[in-house]
């Protein structure tokens, strides 16, 4: 469901008591936690129980299972997901009663106000890119508050409060929300072409990073290692300090000399003329050196020592979902991850193959929306062709219809070889991966739908439970 943005957006202490539909997500709960934090009467529902909402409960947040009506009693304004539906009985409830309904953008624009925002944008790597910025300013000797499209082990949570007048903040282009903000600061990873059911066109989706860019006060950071990125540096307003990023020639911060190995990531990085300096990553990946040398571009922004600020990237290892290491057992290694876009998956399985080294690398992969899957389904499948072995679950749906048309066959159509199998629903998938499975083998499950719950459902069977 898409809410308009109000025109003016009030402080979040000027809120009254808010609630969160759907304060299970990412979004909602880094922005609910933001607010409890500053003291805000803060509630919540969600259509079902998980990890997030017990945590939530377990620091004091009225989070509930299921959505009702009554849940509105005594509420002031009402913050919902753009994955709820007009229909949601909380959504009718609040538009019956006149309260005050805004989208997730508005919600955390309102906590934002009165601090020196760092927003972080881009098609890929903003999560990461965000959680290494925390991780840098701690280690310089910071304390910012952040808020976080995922859990971040070494950070405590998604979101917390610091003592500090910084907010480092993920952006998030696919609705539009970061459109809302006023920041002090941007980053912006890249820019690949996605979330096309929003933005109808790439020219139109680029066009909206340009209009992001436009709204940076102080600093901006660009990665010209992307196109895409590179592009903007047209789009970055007078006055206001460009610091380009990249291990190409031409970047004012420019990595060098990268290692990758299967326990970690090694480069070292130089502002302008100044010396290098080793960064070292308990991280494996390319993308995540690109990601930490984004990091330290917009603390540089923000005043502080690049040699402090790599020492605060040690601590960083890894966030919810983003190559996350569920376990090992019977002699397999499994891991999940939420890349979905072509890009995503090429540089996740790079990490993969990084780690596996010579064992085999087997990837079940869910496609995620129908829209996404007809416009990049087949580079998908060219990007899983670098996996030993590839399942492809049935598409999750999310908020659209299905279409007869768009099947995990058309992905496992583009994989190259023969390599590939359809691997049906996901709560079934478990078992094609069980008889799949040998001793040595790296898991690596895909997508930013349902297919969290594979991974650890592999391991229970693979222990015997």
């Amino acid at each position: 469901m898409r809410l308009e943005v109000p025109d003016v957006i009030e402080p979040a202490d000027l809120l009254g008591r808010v609630h969160f539909v759907g304060i299970g997500g990412a979004g909602l709960s880094a922005i609910a936690r933001l607010m409890a934090q500053q003291g805000i009467a803060v509630s919540g529902s969600d259509a079902s129980d998980s990890a997030v909402l017990q945590a939530l409960v377990a620091e004091g947040i009225d989070a509930r299972v299921g959505h009702a009506a009554e849940n509105l009693d005594k509420v002031d304004t009402v913050i919902a997901s753009t994955a709820v539906r007009e229909d949601n009985p909380e959504i009718v409830e609040a538009l019956r009663r006149g309260l005050r309904l805004w989208p997730r953008s508005a919600g955390l624009q309102s906590v934002l106000l009165g601090g020196r925002t760092v927003a972080v944008a881009g098609t890929h790597g903003k999560t990461t890119t965000t959680a290494m910025l925390t991780c840098a300013l701690r280690g310089a000797g910071a304390d910012p508050s952040f808020a976080i499209g995922a859990e971040v082990p070494s950070l405590g949570s998604n979101a917390a409060r610091g003592s500090g007048d910084v907010i480092v903040a993920e952006a998030d282009e696919s609705d539009g929300a970061f459109l809302v903000y006023t920041p002090h600061g941007v980053v912006v990873t890249n820019v690949d072409a996605d979330h096309l059911d929003q933005w109808g066109t790439a020219e139109a989706y680029a066009e909206a990073f340009d209009q992001f860019v436009g709204h940076a006060e102080a600093f901006a950071v660009l990665n010209v290692d992307d196109d895409g990125a590179a592009a903007l540096v047209r789009s970055v307003p007078d006055g206001v300090d460009l610091l380009t990023a990249g291990f190409g020639d031409g970047a004012r911060l420019r990595g060098a000399d990268l290692q990758v190995r299967g326990d970690g990531t090694t480069f070292t990085a130089r502002l302008d003329d100044g010396p290098a300096v080793t960064v070292e990553l308990v991280v494996p990946g390319e993308h995540y050196a690109v990601d930490a040398l984004l990091a330290l571009g917009a603390g540089i922004g923000l005043g502080h020592d690049l040699a402090r600020l790599s020492a605060g990237l040690r601590d960083y290892t890894g966030a919810a979902r983003r190559m996350q290491y569920l376990g090992e057992i019977a002699g397999v290694r499994v891991y999940d991850s939420y890349a979905h876009h072509p890009t995503e998956i090429a540089a996740d399985l790079a990490a993969a193959r990084a780690v596996a080294g010579a064992d085999r690398l087997v990837v079940a992969y869910q496609p995620h929306l129908v829209s996404r899957t007809r416009i990049h389904g087949r580079d998908m499948g060219r990007a899983l062709s670098a996996a030993d072995r590839v399942i492809v679950a049935d598409l999750y749906l999310a908020r659209e219809d299905p279409d007869p048309d768009v099947t995990s066959a058309l992905v496992v159509d583009a994989v190259e070889g023969s390599i590939a199998t359809v691997g049906g629903p996901v709560d079934q998938l478990h078992r094609v991966l069980l008889d799949e499975l040998r001793d040595g083998d790296l898991l690596l499950t895909l997508g930013a739908g349902d297919i969290t719950t594979v991974g650890p459902r592999v391991l229970e069977g693979l222990a015997g439970e």
